[in-house]
């Protein structure tokens, strides 16, 4: 008979687990044992890279790992203010596996396993996902990055990603909880500042927000994630946090479990940590998602992008790659850059990017290159993220994108020297060109599949079209008195 949980011997059956996850699974379950956990949070990224999942008591933990644990299908159609976008009842629904509100199934990956520092007798693992069947699941985001990542080994590299991410945290004034306040989306809470800003870097701004950076710092540490370092940044309130480079997973699996530790660790006292890239406030700056890359060679361990020449900004394997990121960065856009805010971020002269160019230690360059002849460190760094990007969906977008200048043997244009001045084509302006640049992609229709473009378009027309409906505070200004 099932498990309350999932399918009977689900994991088993379909040989989803090896040797190495047998191994972590003992020791997660160890672990709680000995640690006196009484519940673990079951969690899977969902399409907007969001923490999704369910809570399984301490006594149901083994029938929860060898039968997977059921959850609704329409998590994976949801769109950012959390509302379906298929018709799941209608007969008329293209989405067969998502008719009828049906489950899937999130299958333990006990590696990742670790106990909450902030919830006391909680335990937190992340999840694959499946049809109950068996069958993967297209429209997962873990399984794309970890497909992407497999593409480069097969090639003979392994992805390196750093993370620099800029966020904000402020002072939790009222969660704004009232019942006129709920809905989809619900009414934001309201926030103040912590610092006033404008101070990039001082010693006296980093005070002012030492007692939460000394939270975030410790709750990181406990979680064993590899943070470099939490600055202040520029604008109002706005911190940046580094972390040590990973392979393309890990990255991505250490910039899911950040996110969701720094919301809801700020949370709990009293804070408002936010990854929207432009807040609608006053003098607060916006927030990027610089991603660091670059290939390691699996036979010799060296850095595959570390130049060979005093003139050369990357080897010509780097190059190609950066080609590609070059050549895919309007249709990547939407992995970069998914919610319809991050476009307003693409502005001259801020220290982002508002075309596609790449340039040498340049931060107005889209692709700035940090290299040198002999550097093991030489990289590329890509400014056009947002810190609300799917990790596993940005990742893979860049690997793709490289190998296919790879594949192709593209070959970058001359490198910058004026970012802003520069005859390059322009970003996207919006999401809409991004959804309709990556509608047309033949090389994402072919490596990510003609089903994830269409139903990643869908998703985000979704939301495109309720925005375009709702009417703003401009044109409220613009023309209740004027007409």
């Amino acid at each position: 008979m099932s498990g309350s949980t999932g399918r009977g011997g689900f994991v088993d059956r379909h040989g989803l687990w090896g040797e190495a996850e047998r191994e972590a699974a003992l020791e997660m379950r160890r672990r709680i044992d000995e640690d006196g956990i009484e519940l673990v949070r079951f969690s899977f990224p969902d399409q907007h890279g969001i923490l999704r999942g369910k809570a399984i008591l301490a006594a149901e933990i083994d029938s929860a790992l060898a039968n997977g644990v059921s959850i609704t299908s329409t998590l994976l159609v949801k769109d950012s203010a959390h509302r379906t976008v298929p018709p799941v009842f209608s007969a008329e629904l293209t989405l067969a596996d998502f008719a009828g509100a049906a489950d899937f199934l999130m299958v333990a990956d006990p590696a990742t396993f670790r106990v909450l520092p902030w919830a006391p007798g909680t335990g937190w693992v992340l999840c694959d996902i499946c049809w109950p069947d068996g069958r993967k699941i297209v429209y997962a985001s873990r399984d794309i990055c970890r497909a992407a990542e497999a593409e480069a080994r097969k090639l003979g590299f392994d992805p390196v990603a750093g993370i620099e991410v800029e966020f904000h945290v402020f002072r939790l004034l009222d969660q704004r909880r009232e019942f006129a306040d709920a809905g989809q989306p619900g009414a934001p809470p309201d926030v103040g500042l912590l610092t006033h800003g404008y101070q990039y870097l001082t010693e006296i701004r980093l005070d002012e927000l030492d007692p939460v950076l000394t939270v975030l710092r410790r709750t990181l540490a406990a979680l064993a994630l590899p943070l470099r370092s939490l600055e202040v940044e520029f604008g109002p309130s706005q911190v940046e946090a580094t972390f040590a480079p990973r392979g393309a997973l890990d990255a991505a699996d250490m910039m899911v479990l950040f996110r969701n530790a720094a919301k809801q660790v700020c949370t709990r006292h009293g804070y408002h940590a936010t990854f929207m890239c432009r807040p609608a406030m006053e003098n607060v700056f916006s927030s990027g998602w610089h991603l660091h890359q670059s290939l390691r060679d699996r036979a010799s361990g060296a850095n595959a992008f570390t130049p060979e020449t005093e003139d050369a900004l990357l080897s010509p394997i780097g190059a190609r790659f950066a080609a590609g990121l070059l050549a895919h960065a309007r249709a990547a856009a939407v992995f970069t850059t998914p919610t319809i805010n991050g476009y307003k971020r693409f502005k001259p002269f801020s220290l982002a990017p508002d075309r596609i160019a790449w340039a040498r230690d340049n931060r107005g360059a889209m692709l700035r290159v940090i290299s040198a002849r002999g550097e093991p460190a030489s990289r590329i760094e890509n400014r056009a993220g947002e810190p609300a990007a799917n990790p596993y969906l940005y990742l893979a977008s860049q690997i793709l994108s490289g190998l296919d200048g790879l594949a192709r043997g593209l070959e970058p244009p001359p490198p910058t020297g004026a970012p802003y001045d520069e005859d390059a084509p322009a970003m996207p302006a919006t999401l809409m060109e991004a959804v309709a640049a990556l509608d047309a992609s033949e090389m994402f229709r072919s490596r990510l599949g003609a089903a994830f473009v269409d139903y990643i378009c869908m998703i985000k027309r979704a939301e495109i079209d309720r925005y375009l409906s709702a009417v703003t505070d401009w044109e409220q200004r613009e023309y209740l008195r004027m007409f």
